[in-house]
Protein backbone atom coordinates (compact mmCIF):
# COMPACT_ATOMS: atom_id res chain seq x y z
CA UNK A 1 0.00 0.00 0.00
CA UNK A 2 1.45 3.34 -1.11
CA UNK A 3 1.25 6.48 1.69
CA UNK A 4 -1.06 8.27 0.94
CA UNK A 5 -3.75 5.32 1.42
CA UNK A 6 -2.35 4.45 4.51
CA UNK A 7 -2.19 7.83 5.86
CA UNK A 8 -5.85 8.32 4.82
CA UNK A 9 -6.64 5.07 6.67
CA UNK A 10 -4.99 5.88 9.80
CA UNK A 11 -7.25 9.36 10.20
CA UNK A 12 -10.25 7.61 9.33
CA UNK A 13 -9.28 4.99 12.10
CA UNK A 14 -8.35 7.65 14.22
CA UNK A 15 -11.26 9.73 13.67
CA UNK A 16 -13.75 6.51 13.85
CA UNK A 17 -12.47 5.76 17.28
CA UNK A 18 -12.19 9.57 18.85
CA UNK A 19 -15.23 11.64 19.92
CA UNK A 20 -15.23 15.34 21.88
CA UNK A 21 -12.26 17.23 22.14
CA UNK A 22 -10.11 14.69 21.35
CA UNK A 23 -11.69 14.14 17.85
CA UNK A 24 -11.54 17.82 17.00
CA UNK A 25 -7.92 18.27 17.78
CA UNK A 26 -7.35 15.65 15.04
CA UNK A 27 -9.48 17.06 12.48
CA UNK A 28 -8.00 20.59 13.31
CA UNK A 29 -3.94 19.71 14.71
CA UNK A 30 -3.38 16.95 11.42
CA UNK A 31 -2.12 19.47 8.93
CA UNK A 32 0.49 20.03 6.06
CA UNK A 33 3.88 19.99 8.78
CA UNK A 34 2.54 16.45 10.44
CA UNK A 35 1.80 15.14 7.57
CA UNK A 36 5.14 16.04 5.63
CA UNK A 37 7.11 14.82 8.69
CA UNK A 38 4.99 11.29 8.39
CA UNK A 39 5.37 10.95 4.57
CA UNK A 40 9.13 12.40 4.58
CA UNK A 41 11.04 11.12 7.58
CA UNK A 42 8.75 7.83 9.11
CA UNK A 43 7.14 6.57 5.54
CA UNK A 44 11.13 5.76 4.19
CA UNK A 45 12.49 4.27 7.25
CA UNK A 46 9.41 2.20 8.27
CA UNK A 47 7.10 1.79 5.17
CA UNK A 48 4.29 1.50 7.26
CA UNK A 49 1.97 4.02 9.93
CA UNK A 50 1.90 1.00 12.40
CA UNK A 51 1.28 1.46 16.30
CA UNK A 52 1.33 5.63 15.22
CA UNK A 53 -1.28 7.83 17.04
CA UNK A 54 -1.75 11.37 15.53
CA UNK A 55 -2.44 14.52 18.16
CA UNK A 56 -1.94 11.98 20.87
CA UNK A 57 -3.14 13.16 24.56
CA UNK A 58 -0.64 13.40 27.12
CA UNK A 59 -1.28 14.93 30.76
CA UNK A 60 1.46 16.79 32.82
CA UNK A 61 1.74 17.43 36.63
CA UNK A 62 -1.65 19.70 37.10
CA UNK A 63 -3.75 17.16 35.05
CA UNK A 64 -3.74 20.08 32.34
CA UNK A 65 -4.22 17.71 28.76
CA UNK A 66 -1.51 18.57 26.16
CA UNK A 67 -1.29 16.79 22.66
CA UNK A 68 2.11 15.45 20.82
CA UNK A 69 1.58 15.54 17.11
CA UNK A 70 2.35 11.70 17.20
CA UNK A 71 2.68 9.08 19.55
CA UNK A 72 5.05 5.73 18.76
CA UNK A 73 3.34 3.20 20.87
CA UNK A 74 5.53 -0.01 20.22
CA UNK A 75 5.92 -3.02 22.54
CA UNK A 76 9.45 -2.02 23.04
CA UNK A 77 8.80 1.88 24.28
CA UNK A 78 6.87 5.20 24.07
CA UNK A 79 7.84 7.60 21.90
CA UNK A 80 6.60 11.60 21.32
CA UNK A 81 7.54 12.95 17.85
CA UNK A 82 7.09 16.44 17.03
CA UNK A 83 6.93 18.83 14.33
CA UNK A 84 8.09 22.34 15.55
CA UNK A 85 7.77 25.97 13.46
CA UNK A 86 9.98 28.41 14.04
CA UNK A 87 7.38 30.87 14.34
CA UNK A 88 4.55 29.24 16.51
CA UNK A 89 7.54 27.37 18.62
CA UNK A 90 10.27 30.03 19.11
CA UNK A 91 9.66 33.13 17.76
CA UNK A 92 6.02 34.04 19.06
CA UNK A 93 7.18 31.96 22.62
CA UNK A 94 7.20 33.67 25.66
CA UNK A 95 9.29 33.33 28.23
CA UNK A 96 6.24 31.23 30.64
CA UNK A 97 5.28 29.25 27.25
CA UNK A 98 9.17 28.17 27.02
CA UNK A 99 9.84 27.31 30.35
CA UNK A 100 6.69 25.10 30.28
CA UNK A 101 7.34 23.89 27.25
CA UNK A 102 10.47 22.60 28.87
CA UNK A 103 9.22 21.36 31.84
CA UNK A 104 6.63 19.27 30.00
CA UNK A 105 9.21 17.47 28.06
CA UNK A 106 11.17 16.59 31.07
CA UNK A 107 7.68 15.37 33.17
CA UNK A 108 7.10 13.08 30.19
CA UNK A 109 10.76 11.80 30.40
CA UNK A 110 10.19 11.05 33.73
CA UNK A 111 6.87 8.67 33.08
CA UNK A 112 9.16 6.81 30.57
CA UNK A 113 8.21 8.61 27.50
CA UNK A 114 11.48 9.48 24.65
CA UNK A 115 10.49 12.50 23.51
CA UNK A 116 11.87 13.88 19.83
CA UNK A 117 11.70 17.17 18.13
CA UNK A 118 12.50 18.13 14.59
CA UNK A 119 11.99 21.25 13.00
CA UNK A 120 9.82 22.14 10.04
CA UNK A 121 12.74 23.43 7.89
CA UNK A 122 14.49 20.02 8.98
CA UNK A 123 11.56 18.23 7.88
CA UNK A 124 10.97 19.47 4.16
CA UNK A 125 14.47 19.96 3.17
CA UNK A 126 16.31 18.20 4.75
CA UNK A 127 14.40 14.85 5.93
CA UNK A 128 17.73 12.39 5.88
CA UNK A 129 18.78 14.78 9.05
CA UNK A 130 15.49 13.85 10.62
CA UNK A 131 15.73 10.48 9.54
CA UNK A 132 19.10 9.68 10.97
CA UNK A 133 18.67 10.82 14.20
CA UNK A 134 14.68 8.98 14.27
CA UNK A 135 16.60 6.07 13.64
CA UNK A 136 19.61 6.82 16.39
CA UNK A 137 16.70 6.93 19.33
CA UNK A 138 14.24 4.12 18.14
CA UNK A 139 16.94 1.57 16.70
CA UNK A 140 18.64 0.81 20.34
CA UNK A 141 15.40 0.16 21.77
CA UNK A 142 13.95 -2.38 19.67
CA UNK A 143 17.31 -4.29 19.01
CA UNK A 144 16.81 -4.66 23.26
CA UNK A 145 13.39 -6.02 23.14
CA UNK A 146 12.24 -9.58 22.90
CA UNK A 147 9.90 -8.27 20.03
CA UNK A 148 11.92 -6.29 18.44
CA UNK A 149 13.23 -7.27 14.67
CA UNK A 150 14.81 -10.88 14.40
CA UNK A 151 17.97 -11.44 12.10
CA UNK A 152 18.72 -14.05 10.19
CA UNK A 153 22.52 -15.24 9.90
CA UNK A 154 23.23 -13.84 6.95
CA UNK A 155 21.50 -9.92 7.94
CA UNK A 156 23.82 -10.34 11.05
CA UNK A 157 26.55 -11.00 9.00
CA UNK A 158 26.12 -8.19 6.77
CA UNK A 159 25.68 -5.39 9.75
CA UNK A 160 28.76 -7.17 10.78
CA UNK A 161 30.54 -6.42 7.10
CA UNK A 162 28.84 -2.67 7.67
CA UNK A 163 30.44 -1.90 11.37
CA UNK A 164 33.79 -3.05 9.77
CA UNK A 165 33.84 -0.69 6.98
CA UNK A 166 35.82 2.33 7.42
CA UNK A 167 33.66 4.34 4.80
CA UNK A 168 29.97 2.29 5.24
CA UNK A 169 29.00 -0.43 3.30
CA UNK A 170 27.95 -0.08 -0.23
CA UNK A 171 25.78 -2.54 -2.84
CA UNK A 172 29.40 -3.56 -4.60
CA UNK A 173 30.56 -4.42 -1.16
CA UNK A 174 27.95 -7.08 -0.77
CA UNK A 175 27.80 -7.75 -4.49
CA UNK A 176 31.83 -8.50 -4.02
CA UNK A 177 31.53 -10.55 -0.88
CA UNK A 178 28.55 -12.75 -1.88
CA UNK A 179 28.09 -12.95 -5.32
CA UNK A 180 24.66 -12.12 -5.91
CA UNK A 181 23.47 -8.64 -8.21
CA UNK A 182 23.40 -5.00 -7.68
CA UNK A 183 19.39 -5.27 -7.49
CA UNK A 184 19.41 -8.20 -4.91
CA UNK A 185 22.53 -5.75 -2.67
CA UNK A 186 20.43 -3.06 -2.50
CA UNK A 187 17.14 -4.54 -1.36
CA UNK A 188 19.30 -6.33 1.38
CA UNK A 189 20.29 -3.04 2.49
CA UNK A 190 17.32 -1.27 2.30
CA UNK A 191 15.72 -4.31 4.65
CA UNK A 192 18.33 -3.79 7.48
CA UNK A 193 17.79 -0.08 6.81
CA UNK A 194 13.68 -0.34 7.47
CA UNK A 195 14.62 -2.61 10.58
CA UNK A 196 16.27 0.63 11.84
CA UNK A 197 20.10 -0.80 11.47
CA UNK A 198 21.61 0.57 9.12
CA UNK A 199 21.03 4.30 7.89
CA UNK A 200 21.23 5.97 4.22
CA UNK A 201 24.11 8.30 3.80
CA UNK A 202 22.57 10.38 1.26
CA UNK A 203 24.59 13.38 -1.29
CA UNK A 204 22.98 15.71 -3.76
CA UNK A 205 19.43 12.83 -3.48
CA UNK A 206 21.41 9.87 -3.79
CA UNK A 207 22.29 7.23 -1.39
CA UNK A 208 26.29 7.07 -1.33
CA UNK A 209 26.64 3.89 1.31
CA UNK A 210 24.77 2.80 4.06
CA UNK A 211 26.32 3.04 7.68
CA UNK A 212 25.33 1.47 11.36
CA UNK A 213 23.22 3.77 13.69
CA UNK A 214 25.02 4.86 16.99
CA UNK A 215 25.01 1.84 19.61
CA UNK A 216 24.69 -0.76 17.00
CA UNK A 217 28.15 -2.63 17.97
CA UNK A 218 27.05 -2.95 21.66
CA UNK A 219 23.69 -4.32 21.07
CA UNK A 220 25.10 -7.31 18.54
CA UNK A 221 27.83 -8.29 20.69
Amino acid sequence: MDFEKEHQLLLERHLTARTGERRGRLSRGHQYAEKLLLQNVWWPLFGNLDDLHPEYEVYDWNRKSQFLDFAFLPPYGKFGLECDGYQSHVKDMDRERFSYSLNRDTYLSGLGWRIIHFSFDDVKHRPDICRMLLQMVIAPAMLRSPSGPSLSPLEREMVRLALAQKKGLRPKDLMLQYNVSFRTARKQLQALVRKGLLRPVVNNAYVCYYEPVQGLPDLLL
